[in-house]
């Protein structure tokens, strides 16, 4: 299951929903989000950005 810093959720509305520290699975419905505030399922995607940030190596 991917792990992503940040992850914002744009919706088919263009509102955003972002989240912080999380892992995720994409799947045909939607995304599922597991967060220290809990599971989130979101059916209304239109796109995701997920990045995570790495340090650099000495």
């Amino acid at each position: 299951m991917p792990h992503a810093d940040t992850l914002t959720v744009v919706h088919h509305d263009d509102t955003r929903t972002r989240f912080k520290d999380v892992r995720y699975q994409l799947h045909r419905d939607g995304i599922r989000i597991w967060s220290a505030d809990g599971e989130h399922a979101i059916t209304d995607v239109l796109m995701t950005h997920a990045y995570r940030h790495r340090e650099a190596a000495s």
